[in-house]
């Protein structure tokens, strides 16, 4: 009984946000499959052009890859509806966000090097070597950065605007939003700390009276 009471601040039990989060999670997997498959479709066409033939032995080994890396990344993204596809209705919702969430945040990592090994690939082919490991390696910073940096320095700043700013726990302001004040009101409705102190005393008093 006590898995299905709310246990959040949105008032949902552990059920209702694993099923949030699983369904927040799939629509990211569809933005990030897209771009998997229109990587993966270029690669299976490269090797058919007549350019293929001229290609090097570092050239072709970066091919071979990056295909590779593009494979496992499109299995690693598809990973999650198969695992819940095998365990529907036995229970296990919240292991499998917690499962595929990992699943995804592997597939990303997978991805970057997919794009970067791409990236080296057709900048050597058209422009050099040097060239090729510029672009390669400018495409994995970038990667990294957006993907990587910029949400924990979102997250950092996320935190430190809540400390500064409010100067107040995470448990407080929970316990806030159950009683449902709007937010714009909570720090007009929240009793000053000194009438608080003073609030027992007065009350002591009156039941003596």
């Amino acid at each position: 009984m006590a898995e299905h009471r709310p246990c959040t601040a949105r008032n949902e039990t552990p059920l209702q946000r694993a099923d949030r989060n699983f369904v927040e999670l799939l629509q990211e997997l569809r933005v990030t499959q897209t771009g998997v498959q229109i990587l993966f479709a270029f690669l299976l066409s490269l090797a058919f052009t007549s350019r293929f033939g001229d290609l090097d032995t570092v050239q072709r080994v970066t091919y071979v890859i990056t295909l590779l890396l593009a494979v496992l990344a499109a299995a690693l993204f598809t990973a999650p509806a198969a695992l819940h596809r095998s365990l529907f209705q036995q229970g296990a919702k919240p292991r499998i966000v917690q499962v595929s969430s990992r699943l995804a945040t592997t597939g990303l990592s997978v991805l970057v090097f997919a794009f970067s090994g791409s990236v080296l690939l057709v900048v050597d082919v058209t422009t050099g070597r040097a060239g090729g490991i510029a672009a390669g390696a400018a495409t994995f910073l970038v990667c990294v950065g957006l993907w990587g940096l910029l949400p924990r320095l979102v997250r950092r700043a996320g935190l430190r605007a809540e400390a500064g700013g409010t100067g107040e726990t995470a448990e407080e302001e929970s316990d806030r939003d159950d009683v449902g004040i709007p937010a714009p009101l909570r720090h007009t409705v929240r009793q000053p700390s000194g009438l608080r102190g003073a609030a027992a005393p007065r009350e002591t008093s009156a039941r003596h009276r």
